[in-house]
């Protein structure tokens, strides 16, 4: 079952960032931070860890879309 919740919280934070094509770099990192962060929590991860990954990957999520 864990791992069932793991998956989800993963395809869940893919999904926040991959709909974050509108807004600053700012705003879609503080987004994509709370969703690691809360990803890691519900995960029993580093919570700091997560944020930082998630605020990555939601500054970066616009670059990365128009790239293809």
């Amino acid at each position: 079952m864990a791992n069932i919740c793991k998956t989800l919280a993963f395809v869940a934070l893919a999904g926040v960032v991959s709909a974050c094509d509108t807004g600053t770099d700012l705003q879609r990192a503080g987004v994509g931070a709370l969703a690691g962060a809360g990803i890691a929590s519900a995960t029993d991860n580093n919570v700091v860890g997560g944020a930082a990954v998630g605020a990555a990957a939601g500054a970066l999520s616009d670059d990365i879309a128009h790239a293809f």
